[in-house]
């Protein structure tokens, strides 16, 4: 009984996490607001970006946000409900985002569910991550290496503040950014990523960061 006791909360941490982290809000609110099947609109991806291609730029924000704040969500109510399993909600909500059971594990690529676990471990680590992603965002109009360097300042900005105990993790988080990336990787090698405004980007391959 006992051990039943023990393994109860980190259970519910992670289940609790996986389950508001595969909230698929790209899908929920195309279909809502008519604008159809967000997976078979351009890349397929299920984020902001391609959401966009929908010529909906309320919806595309929305997206955003809300993709952000679920995985906010999840590190706080089990801070508030499990206490110390913050860090395994913080995984499952990634995870659930990125392999949603519902959607045959083909979701986004975590960058706006990862900056706002980010924001909920902790604040200074999050403005980090929010100045490295619309700052590269701005500056090289490449949203693939503003959200995978956005990724990576995570661990290293937690390494900066002495926050150890997130390291390990954010490191497998941003592991998981850049393999969804790997498309995206081999463009930027070839030199033919698409830039943010450049009119010549192919919809179907452009599978830009915040389609996460």
């Amino acid at each position: 009984m006992h051990t039943e006791i023990l393994w109860f909360a980190p259970a519910a941490a992670l289940l609790l996490g996986y389950l508001l982290g595969s909230i698929p809000f790209g899908v929920i609110l195309t279909r809502i607001a008519g604008a159809g099947d967000l997976r078979s609109i351009g890349s397929g991806n299920i984020g902001a970006t391609n959401v966009l291609r929908t010529g909906r730029k309320g919806l595309a924000a929305a997206t955003l946000l809300l993709d952000l704040a679920k995985g906010a969500a999840a590190v706080w109510l089990v801070a508030g409900l499990f206490p110390g399993n913050e860090l395994a909600a913080a995984a499952a909500a990634f995870v659930g985002h990125c392999y949603p059971v519902w959607l045959r594990f083909r979701g986004g690529k975590g960058v706006a569910t990862l900056m706002g676990i980010v924001l909920a471990l902790h604040w200074p680590m999050g403005l980090i991550y929010a100045a490295v992603w619309l700052g590269l965002l701005a500056t090289l109009r490449i949203s693939s290496v503003a959200g995978m360097a956005a990724a990576v300042s995570a661990p290293v900005s937690g390494a900066l503040f002495g926050r150890f105990d997130y390291v390990m993790l954010l490191l497998a988080l941003a592991a998981i950014v850049l393999w969804k990336h790997r498309n995206n990787i081999e463009r930027l090698l070839a030199g033919t990523e698409p830039r943010i405004g450049d009119g010549k980007s192919d919809p179907t391959r452009d599978e830009a960061a915040a389609d996460g």
